[in-house]
């Protein structure tokens, strides 16, 4: 049995050949080469991501509530704006659509109870 820590030279050791052989007479250029891989990719089929939305866990009445409360909220903010308008806006298209807005009566949707359902009204 030949000794394992026997000493070898290095230029005895054949290196590994580098990358393929070319599968023509010559290497493939560049564009040769980008022309084959979008072909490539074009026959493939694209796969197709689909995502999910979270679901949203809460009630319909929280769902109500949350909403009435969040329009509540955007019409102080047009009030807000429209009391901060200066004197030449207070004719415009704008302060009549804020005026619109602060007039309406939100606190009949704030004050509607909504039923619970199955059973628990």
């Amino acid at each position: 049995m030949p000794n394992a820590t026997a000493m070898r030279y290095v230029t005895e050791v054949r290196t590994m050949p580098r990358g393929r052989k070319p599968d023509g007479v010559h290497a493939l250029s560049n564009a040769e080469r980008q022309a084959r891989y979008r072909a490539r990719r074009l026959s493939q089929p694209t796969p197709v991501v689909t995502r999910t939305r979270p679901t949203d866990r809460r009630s319909r009445p929280q769902r109500w509530r949350d909403a009435v409360i969040e329009l509540l909220a955007l019409q102080a903010e047009y009030a807000d704006w429209l009391t901060a308008l200066p004197d030449s806006l207070r004719n415009s298209t704008t302060a009549d659509a804020l005026e619109a807005v602060v007039d309406l009566d939100l606190t009949t949707l704030a004050d509607i109870e909504l039923p619970r359902g199955f059973g628990r009204d």
